[in-house]
């Protein structure tokens, strides 16, 4: 079996090769125009070979003279110079969809009021906690496997003194046998070094025999082709990703009391495949292992690192060390924005870590997918989502696979409050598909003499929302880098301002209409433009789209728009298909996360979640402004902002306490915006005071150690986020955070702790249920009407919808309040373990 890393990626569609050459020279002069690295420019296309060489040198040599300069110098076509450098300013912004806040904030909120709602949140901590249970990671194992599915990660002989061999899940039932050897089973009675199709083994049971195939052909040993296999000892071990937590994942101990565990809203665990599958490196999973999975794009490694113009443009490093496996020197990072960085073994550390609601975030750009040179996938941003779906259900079965069959892997894909409950009781990770692209459901629109042509219609949106429905869709933005038929887009600002803009009038005709706001607010306004030509850095939000503009963008176009004094409100807003597709979204319980609109568009979508009465509204990732938050909340959705460094986040965290409502059930959670499109947190350093000390006890009791992969060992200290399994040491450094800046660190970890309950209280009010009776007195019942109306054996769901929901769910009791002569009495509603009504009676 092979050590090291593997330079190659799962087969590409004729052509590719093609395109990799002109990216393997450094020449990104594709459908015209083109920053280009110095000493490249001029050299012909080729393919390999010398020219491949001076490519190198050119690109080396650029390196060595940048060396030292922590920037890097381009040209585009005209000849002008361009910097690209970093810029952290606008990662830990509470708002990332406006410019930095002025000197006269628009807080719609006094200090009183947020006085009083830090107090309520601090009585919300201070109450009864639910009850825990415990499970274990795995399933035991027994000496003969009990299922086909049962061998997986397992060391067994085939026959009575056989030599032990290691079953790898590859798929459901399906498996490489590696020998003591370090040698693979093949089909014709041969060995491998390396995995293939001919050394996949699909294993069928009959009885207590267990029979394994290839293409059809019996495997057969001693003459045997049915085995009793018995589990040994001597196995070669696998090469994987540690998890390095130990303890067993916590639990509820009822399936419908309220949960613990953290929630990630927004995070993009299938970019693998946006943007044509060509411009992120690296893969979630691979049936082959990490070996497979965690390597370099061809055009990062075919010049030795020098010539991954993306990756170039957003660190502001000339080359990088393109070897992922083992050794991952260079990548991931949290300033990596083409590298994978959720891979399985890294998302089950966040899992046993303590996270356990998590939302898959499926992205598409279809005009920058069209610019970027090598592609293997459709660019259609419907298209990419089914696509990114199918391989979500995929990467469930391989984490089922690992586990030990269908259904017992942590990675659950949910659709309902109440499955997602069930899920996390059971000490699982509730999985949420999410859309976030930039013409949903095909609703672009092109800019004509007589005005906007939708190129979508009611109709049209309409079967493609149940479409979506029913793949299991229930969270959705609807709009992130153009503006399209549905709405305005807050846009974006600087460089990456200057190449989405280009492409959005690719897409529509048209340029953002950005207007001086009116009236004047230096907070809560869209992203102010310029034609200057600050840097683009991985900093930057969503600075991966900009950088694909700004490489590899159109030059037949138009003088941008000279825009007005700022600051700058886009004049487009909620379209009347706009309107039409929340009131779907709302019909079908779907999430409606207005980040990204435009504040003209964005104002108009919250009156008409409020007209409707809708609560099931988040803000996912800090992409509305500083106005909208309040206003969330008091319309009892919820909101996690964007994560970025841990001290910006513990600022984000204590102004969002400020903006509690008291009406609803307080919590927090972070968006990740991991793989491709937001920057993680950078290190504190390790030479800080307070720095996270390893082995440290995480949510449930788990013992967290320094997560290893290969050759690396991480330290959040020294390496910030480099990737998703990373997260469980990030909390823990929130913790130190604030504890050294105002000794509250156990609130903000009880906050986050409280993550998952939190959203999954909000998506429980998008299905009708009224919040619950004791925050809202308004919404008690009489004594009388409650148990007139609460009959023995109804199901917790249909208690909540007479009564709301509960204010406690401990164990396997709802608490609730009701009036009787004018008072509050308060309630409780006694269940079956299996969640079935057996009483009510006063407190």
């Amino acid at each position: 079996m092979r050590r090291s890393p593997s330079p190659t990626r799962p087969p590409r569609e004729p052509g590719t090769a093609r395109r990799l050459a002109w990216t393997a020279i450094g020449a990104a002069l594709v459908v015209g125009a083109a920053v280009v690295v110095p000493g490249v420019v001029g050299e012909p296309a080729g393919p390999t070979g010398a020219q491949g060489e001076r490519a190198r040198g050119g690109l080396q040599a650029a390196h060595e003279a940048a060396s030292g300069q922590g920037t890097l110098p381009f040209t585009d076509a005209h000849g002008h110079e361009v910097r690209l450098d970093v810029d952290p300013a606008t990662k830990n912004a509470v708002s990332r969809a406006g410019e930095e806040v002025g000197t006269e904030t628009r807080d719609p909120t006094t200090a009183a009021e947020r006085a009083a709602a830090a107090a309520y949140v601090a009585s919300e901590r201070a109450r009864r906690d639910p009850r825990l249970g415990s499970t274990k990671a795995y399933p035991e194992r027994s000496t003969h496997p009990r299922t086909r599915y049962a061998m997986a990660r397992g060391c067994y002989t085939l026959v009575p003194g056989g030599e032990p061999t290691y079953f790898q899940a590859t798929d459901l039932g399906e498996y490489l046998l590696l020998t003591p050897d370090e040698q693979l089973v093949a089909a014709g009675g041969g060995r491998a070094a390396e995995p293939s199709d001919a050394t996949v083994w699909r294993a069928s049971k009959k009885g207590r025999l267990v029979s394994l195939a290839n293409a059809g052909e019996r495997l057969e040993v001693d003459g045997r082709t049915a085995f009793r296999l018995t589990t040994a000892k001597g196995c070669a071990t696998w090469p994987e990703a540690q998890v390095d937590v130990s303890g067993r994942p916590h639990t509820g101990v009822t399936p419908f009391q309220e949960v613990r565990g953290y929630v990630d809203a927004h995070t993009h665990h299938m970019a693998y495949e946006f943007l044509g599958g060509e411009v992120h490196c690296g893969k979630p999973w691979d049936r082959f292992g990490a070996e497979v999975a965690l390597t370099d794009c061809e055009d990062h490694t075919i010049t030795g690192g020098y010539g991954a113009l993306l990756e170039t443009a957003l660190s502001g490093e000339v080359g990088h060390d393109p070897v992922g496996w083992p050794t991952f020197t260079d990548w991931p990072a949290p300033a990596s924005l083409t590298h994978e960085g959720t891979y399985y073994r890294w998302m089950e550390r966040a899992w046993r870590g303590g996270q356990r609601l998590f939302t898959n975030l499926l992205v598409e750009n279809n005009q920058l997918c069209q610019l970027y040179p090598l592609k293997r996938n459709s660019c259609d941003d419907m298209d990419s989502v089914r696509l990114q779906i199918q391989r979500t259900f995929e990467f469930q079965d391989y984490v089922d696979a690992q586990f030990g069959g269908p259904g017992k892997g942590f990675y659950r894909i949910v659709t309902s409050p109440f499955e997602a409950r069930r899920v996390i009781n059971e000490g699982k990770m509730a999985v949420i598909l999410g859309i976030e692209t930039s013409v949903p459901f095909g609703c672009t629109f092109k800019k004509l003499p007589g005005g906007d042509l939708a190129q979508c219609d009611a109709e049209t949106i309409d079967a493609q929302m149940d479409e979506m429905h029913d793949l299991g869709v229930r969270q959705m933005e609807l709009v992130n880098k153009f503006d399209n038929a549905l709405s305005g887009i807050a846009g974006d600002a600087g460089e990456t301002g200057v190449a989405v803009n280009a492409a959005n009038f690719l897409e529509t005709g048209t340029f953002w209409d950005m207007r001086t706001c009116t009236p004047a607010d230096t907070e809560n306004h869209d992203k102010n433009q310029t034609l200057a030509a600050p840097e683009i850095s991985a900093d930057q939000q969503d600075a991966l789209f900009g950088a694909i503009g700004q490489l590899f963008g159109s030059l037949n176009l138009p003088a941008l728009s000279l825009y007005p004094r700022t600051n700058h409100c886009n004049a487009r807003g909620l379209t009347t298909l706009g309107e039409h597709t929340i009131d779907g979204l709302a019909k079908r319980k779907i999430v409606f996360d207005p980040d990204h609109m435009s504040v003209k568009a964005r104002n108009q979508a919250l009156d008409q979640v409020e007209e409707l009465g809708y609560q099931g509204l988040l803000s996912s990732h800090s992409w509305s402004t500083p106005d909208a938050y309040p206003r969330i909340y008091e319309l009892g959705g919820f909101i996690t902002p964007y994560a970025g460094d841990s001290t910006g986040f513990v600022e984000k965290w204590r102004t969002h306490v400020g903006w509690a409502d008291e009406r609803y059930y307080f919590a927090m959670g972070y968006g990740a915006d991991i793989n491709g499109l937001g920057a993680q947190g950078d290190p504190r350093g390790a030479d800080v005071p307070n720095p996270v000390t390893y082995p440290f006890k995480g949510l449930g009791g788990v013992t967290v150690r320094q997560q290893r992969a290969g050759e690396r060992v991480y330290d959040v200290n020294a390496d910030g986020v480099a990737q998703y399994g990373l997260y469980p040491d990030w909390i823990e450094d929130l913790g130190k955070v604030a504890d050294a800046q105002q000794g509250d660190g156990s609130a903000v970890l009880d906050d986050m702790a409280r993550g998952a309950e939190g959203y999954l209280q909000m998506w429980e009010r998008a299905y009708g249920i009224a919040p619950d009776s004791c925050r809202n007195p308004e919404r008690q019942l009489p004594v009388a009407q409650v148990q007139r109306r609460l009959d023995r054996g109804m199901s917790t769901r249909q208690v909540m919808k007479v009564v709301g929901q509960p204010y406690t769910r401990l164990g396997r009791t709802f608490g609730f309040c009701a009036t009787r002569g004018g008072a509050e009495v308060e309630m409780t509603a006694t269940f079956t373990k299996r969640g079935r009504l057996r009483g009510v009676r006063r407190s």
